[in-house]
């Protein structure tokens, strides 16, 4: 890779260890990629919950924070995604006080860095979302293919150590969908009805992921004639990107960049919607857990679960777990939206997502096995934790927790 002189001041050791690290890191990924140097980037995004990070991934965080504050402090303005705890509600959840003293510890060293706590995956809708063409370092896939798509920013699906690296030394390789030639629609696909809600949306969006298969595919999808809301593109998006790792799509006279694409295009109609959600139904069962998250929430569907709850009990076997960002929650506490939602008895939780939550140790901790959500993203993930989950509309999610089954 072509290296400027700062950068390879960087990789001399010149500027402190934190960054040594971090451009060598970047140097082995770039080299991986044949990235022939690297492009600014304007923010970063870190994905590094707990229970990926573990005790060693942590120990390193703390030893990168021990170096001088001019050494480790990042160059650009830097996010987190969900964290593994909410320290208000974590006992609740059967997880334990050690996950809530490891977490404790990683926030710590990211402080130190200059990190900004902010534990969200929908940052887009809540901080500093980017813009058309703006370079940026972001980790998680739904974070990625949204600002990728509806907003024309660039960046590739950065692991933990690669966004934390972009963050040290404010650029990532140039490689992927930084650059222009890869941003081209590859696959063509047709939606020929209207999903009705946002599992739906989900659903759709699951669909064109298994059929595109590649990282490297990019979808453009039309007959989608107004623009769905960004709820609707939100679940759409990280279903496709969870589904078939896709970091971009295009809907022409929607998203940011105009597109065209000669290839046939797949159809997805009624039926199709309909055969992906019956693929995860199973009614009549026993609820153990209703789950509105991964995404989390925008204030819009914070508002749409208190309503659906109001004057309404969740089921005693049941529990219901909501989450989204510490902003949206703040803002749902001053609303009155989370008294709703807790005197319905709802468990409503800041910062955290649920499979990142030490999804299998709450699991065997609560008994739970049946898991109900409106997420589609959520039901391709969870089942490798041991779960058997069912998609279904939001409606539907909370008659299952206020009826302990499923109708």
């Amino acid at each position: 890779m072509r290296l400027c002189e700062e950068e390879r001041a960087m990789l001399a050791g010149e500027l402190g260890e934190p960054r040594r690290w971090a451009l060598a890191h970047q140097v082995a990924v770039g080299a991986f990629f044949d990235a022939a140097d690297f492009v600014p980037v304007s923010q970063a995004h870190i994905m590094a919950d707990t229970e990926s990070l573990g005790e060693a991934g942590v120990a390193f965080l703390e030893s990168l924070a021990a170096a001088p504050a001019a050494e480790r402090r990042v160059r650009v303005p830097t996010i987190t995604d969900p964290r593994g705890v909410d320290p208000r509600v974590y006992r609740r959840l059967g997880q334990s006080d050690a996950m809530a003293a490891i977490e404790a510890r990683a926030a710590a060293a990211f402080a130190a860095l200059g990190i900004l706590m902010t534990d969200t995956c929908i940052n887009y809708q809540t901080i500093l979302p980017p813009l058309r063409g703006e370079h940026v370092a972001y980790g998680d896939t739904g974070v990625v293919i949204y600002s990728n798509s509806v907003f024309g920013a660039r960046s590739n699906f950065e692991g933990g150590p690669s966004a934390l690296a972009a963050a040290l030394t404010g650029r990532t390789p140039r490689y992927g969908y930084h650059l222009d030639e890869n941003r081209r629609a590859t696959r063509h696909f047709r939606l020929e009805c209207t999903p009705r809600d946002l599992a739906e949306w989900g659903a759709a969006g699951a669909i064109v992921g298994r059929a595109a298969g590649s990282y490297w595919a990019v979808p453009l999808i039309d007959g989608i004639e107004a623009p769905p809301g960004s709820d609707a593109l939100k679940h759409f998006g990280a279903a496709m990107a969870s589904f078939g790792s896709v970091a971009l799509f295009h809907i022409p006279g929607i998203t940011a960049e105009p597109a065209a694409c000669d290839e046939p295009a797949l159809r997805i109609g009624r039926a199709e919607l309909d055969a992906f959600l019956a693929a995860y139904a199973a009614p009549g069962d026993k609820v153990d857990v209703v789950v509105f998250a991964a995404p989390q929430l925008s204030l819009v569907e914070m508002a749409a679960v208190a309503d659906a709850l109001d004057g309404r009990r969740v089921h005693p076997d049941t529990t219901l777990f909501v989450s989204s960002s510490p902003e949206v929650k703040s803002a749902a506490d001053r609303l009155g939206l989370t008294a709703r939602m807790e005197a319905a008895g709802a468990v409503v939780a800041s910062g955290i997502c649920f499979y990142q939550s030490y999804a299998g140790e709450m699991a065997e901790a609560n008994g739970w096995k049946r898991l109900v959500t409106n997420s589609a993203k959520l039901v391709n993930i969870i089942a490798g934790y041991g779960y058997r989950p069912t998609l279904a509309s939001l409606e539907r999610c909370v008659e299952a927790a206020v009826a302990g089954r499923l109708s």
